[in-house]
């Protein structure tokens, strides 16, 4: 037996080099570099969805910012939240709740009129105007109240007309009700138990102004408490910022703030005469124990 030949035979068919594929030839030839993966189509759709993170974020911050633009021009312009700081609106308005106040009610010609609820700036009229708030302060408490995140400034109130220009308002007939040119108001909308004021008073209210007070008497500061001051507690009409038209929220108090006809029979001013506060009768002190 020639076993040279075997063993020449043997090492031909076990070696790498021979032209014959085996089992463990083929696995040597079919694995990869270990730079395969790094280029190639794994590499660019790694490089795809990263690029489209990036994109998906500047989206998503553009989409963000475009928002924020749109609420804070609606609510400058349109409708803005108000967030109710205290009770002298109650019951018609509680501590914490957000009426959206309506900013073109007043905008084309319309005025406001008797019984309705107005948000306005009290500076010159309720408070003496201020220095001027630092702007970057004044522009954060300006955007987050505009969006009912915060509280409203302190010289923004919201109070009920009860007289208009060329009004002649009395407290109290003999029934202890408030008179408007001479017309008893039925105010079905006080605090129960509050009386319609414990401060006597007579004026007549200036052309382009207002007089307003709060539907929780005993707890409202408002124009009584500033008879005998410059403007006279009068609100200027081009000092309101909107109507009062709708709390928006807590979700459960979701409903229009309601009409009142306590005022329908009140007749205009006879002449408009409104140049003059008009008499004062008895103290010029507030109702007592008020707030906002």
């Amino acid at each position: 037996m020639d076993t040279e030949a075997l063993h020449t035979e043997r090492d031909r068919s076990s070696a790498p080099e021979t032209g014959e594929e085996g089992e463990g030839s083929r696995s040597v030839r079919s694995a990869p570099p270990a730079h395969a993966g790094r280029s190639g189509p794994g590499r660019v759709r790694a490089a795809g969805r990263a690029a489209l993170h990036r994109l998906s974020w500047r989206s998503t911050g553009l989409l963000g910012a475009v928002c924020a633009v749109f609420v804070l021009l609606l609510s400058h312009f349109v409708i803005q939240p108000f967030q109710i700081p205290s009770g002298s609106m109650e019951p018609t308005l509680q501590v914490g709740d957000r009426v959206l106040v309506n900013k073109l009610a007043y905008r084309f010609g319309d005025r406001p009129e008797r019984g309705d609820v107005v948000v306005f700036d009290g500076r010159g009229s309720f408070v003496r105007e201020s220095a001027e708030e630092n702007p970057v302060s004044a522009f954060t408490r300006g955007a987050l109240a505009m969006v009912g995140l915060a509280e409203p400034a302190e010289t923004d109130f919201v109070k009920r007309v009860v007289g208009v220009g060329g009004d002649h308002v009395v407290c109290c007939d003999e029934g202890g009700r408030v008179e408007v040119n001479g017309v008893p108001v039925d105010e079905a909308y006080l605090h129960p138990g509050d009386a319609p004021s414990r401060v006597p008073f007579d004026i007549v209210v200036p052309q382009g102004r207002l007089w307003v007070m709060g539907d929780h008497r005993s707890r409202s500061q408002d124009s009584r408490d500033h008879l005998g001051q410059p403007g006279g507690g009068m609100v200027p009409v081009d000092r309101v910022v909107g109507r009062a038209d709708w709390i928006g929220w807590p979700a459960g108090r979701w409903s229009s703030v309601a009409r009142t006809d306590a005022f329908d029979a009140v007749p205009d001013s006879a002449g408009g005469a409104g140049g003059a506060f008009g008499g004062v009768r008895g103290a010029l002190g507030g109702p007592g124990g008020g707030d906002g």
